[in-house]
Parts: C-alpha cells; structure tokens; sequence
C-alpha cells in the first residue's frame, strides 16, 4: 500500500493512510473487554445454523425497543416497496437535497438501523445532508439476493424522489459494505446512473471460502473460522466468486471515489486493503484508511471512542474532497492537514 498521486483536494482522496495518535484509554479497555466477552461467545454460538435463527429474532426484538439518541437528532421511518428504513437527520441546517443511503452491518442476519444509530446521526452531521437508513431483508430467511434487491429498490427510488446521483453517497459497515459495494457494481453494470462517493467501513469483501490467517488472534471481536463458517452459509448454492457475492473480485472500473475505513487488527483488514487496490488498478479513487489497533466497525463506538468520533471528521474530509459534502457548522471543517503517516 502506499500511493499519493494526485494533488490539490484529491490528495485527500487517493491516498492510504495510517491515522497517527496516542491509543486511548477506552480503546484498550474496550479491546480487552472484547476479547473476553465478544470473541468466545461468537466462536460458541455461530456454529449452527439455529444460533443465526435465534440471533435474527433477538434482531427483531430490538426493533421494538427504544433506542435513545441526543436530543437535536431525528428519526423518522421510511417506507419502501418491500422493506422499511429510517430518515435519520444529525441536526437542522442540512442539505435536503442531497442524501446519504446507509446499510447497516450484522453478518446479514442481526442488527438493524436502529442499532446502528450512532453512526448515522453522525454520518449525517459529517454529511451535511439527511441519512437514509434501509432496513433490508436479512438471512437465515432470505438471501444476499433478496438484499440488493432492497438496495437497488431503495436507490431507485431515491432518483424517482428527484435526487440527482452524484448528490447520493452509498455507505454501510461490515456486511453493509459488502452490500455497498455489491450494489455499486450491479448498478454499473445494468447502466444505471452512478452516486457521487461511497464509504466502506470494515467491509466484508470475500466470501470465498478461502482461510483468514492474518490477524487471526489479533482481532479482538471476531473469530476468524465462524467468519468463514458465515459465508458458506450465505454462500450455499451461489458461485462464491461472482463479484456480487464477493465483490473483492470484481472489475471496479467507472465507480465513484472510495473511501475505506479499516482497523489494522481486524481480521477483514486484508478485504479492505484488496478492494482499495483493486478499485486504484481500476482508475478509481480511493482513500484507504487504517485505524492502529482499533476493532471491527470501530466508528459505531462513537460514544466512548474519542478515535471513532474521529474518524467522522475524517469522512467529512473525503466528501468535501470529492464535493459530496455540504460542510456543516456543527462538524470541524480543518483537521491536521495530514493526520497519518504513508501506510
């Protein structure tokens, strides 16, 4: 890794970087916390196929339960032709012309936009601009197909609203960037207008059955094999090297700039790292970010990671860059105007 080729405002976009600072508190004490809560009870449970059907209803009960946020954030559902979402605006002021489509992660079986809120009132604030969380349908009962589909009805109706592309930015965590990148390369595909940007936190990019070596104790959150045991999962009955299934593999060429967002001990680090080359090969922008020491989809700790708060600024950087950011007041507009090193 390791290229800056482009100058003015672009640097700020194709270009990898290891953001440097002092490791907090909090983050050493969440990592230890991690692994030895998060990390054995995933290797316990996600062995069969009732613990994911257990976890997805779990999924469905948090949906009635009322997640607080601060008190200059909204929340309003959204509807769609066949899944839900929410409209999620960080405070007044924004660009409602211009819209974030967020899909959250969760292995594409748990989780929802409920539990992803504290990314996406700051993903709006670092926006400028309303976010669209989409509720897409999930495993065990239905399949990646049945999610971008959901994508892909969720941005064409988007455009059916009167939003022009490039004033769209596509973004999601872990398995919500795969469907990120997924969906970016099927809207190519069948012709469809492009957004203007994406951002990829942590993506999970392959899912071939190939094993993850690197990282495998480091990671503090997920246990490399139940990974791997996941993707066969979604991918029974699927061509594991189809790019729309492993988007890792695919041609990246004509998509928006990239930004990537990874923690260096995370065990998807490498899928990261290969879109980013894959895309630059490609003629794509990317700004590959790799966080030192922090853990899987660290932004959605926002609320005790003075890093993950951070990185927020970081995106709002990058979308200034690519003009897909309408900066606000509320979000610092300067940062160091290099806070890394060549990575």
């Amino acid at each position: 890794m390791g290229r800056i080729t482009l100058g003015g405002s672009s640097m700020l976009i194709d270009k990898d970087v290891i953001p440097g600072y002092p490791l907090s508190w909090q983050a050493r004490a969440l990592t230890g916390l991690m692994r030895g809560t998060l990390k054995p009870a995933s290797s316990l449970l996600m062995r069969h196929p009732i613990a994911l059907t257990g976890a997805a209803r779990l999924g469905d009960l948090t949906r009635m339960v009322k997640v607080p946020h601060p008190e200059h954030v909204t929340i309003e559902p959204a509807a769609f032709s066949a899944c839900g979402g929410e409209w999620v605006r960080g405070g007044p002021d924004l660009d409602e012309g211009k819209v974030v489509l967020y899909f959250h992660g969760g292995g594409y079986f748990s989780c929802s936009p409920r539990t992803h809120r504290s990314i996406t009132w700051r993903l709006s604030v670092a926006a400028g601009r309303p976010v669209l969380a989409l509720d897409y349908r999930q495993g065990p009962v239905h399949r990646l197909a049945d999610s971008l589909s959901d994508a892909l009805d969720a941005y064409d109706c988007l455009l059916s609203r009167g939003f022009d592309p490039e004033d769209i930015v596509l973004a999601g965590d872990s398995a919500g960037g795969h469907l990120t990148l997924a969906t970016l390369l099927a809207l190519r595909d069948q012709g469809s207008p492009l957004p203007g940007a994406a951002v990829c936190l942590s993506p999970w990019a392959d899912l071939t059955d190939a094993p993850r070596r690197v990282n495998r104790w480091q990671d503090p959150m997920l246990p490399a094999g139940r990974v791997r045991w996941l993707a066969r999962r979604w991918t029974s009955g699927l061509d594991p090297w189809d790019p729309l299934v492993s988007p890792v593999h695919g041609d990246f060429t004509g998509l928006p700039p990239l930004m990537i967002v990874t923690g260096s001990t995370e065990v998807l680090r490498d899928e990261g790292r290969q879109v980013a080359r894959r895309a630059r090969l490609a003629g794509v922008p990317v700004r590959y970010e790799e966080w030192p020491r922090m853990p899987h989809v660290f932004p959605i700790l926002a609320d005790v990671l003075p890093e993950a708060r951070l990185a927020f600024e970081h995106v709002s950087r990058f979308l200034a860059a690519v003009g897909a950011s309408s900066m606000p007041a509320s979000m610092p507009a300067s940062m160091p105007a290099d806070d890394s090193a060549a990575a």
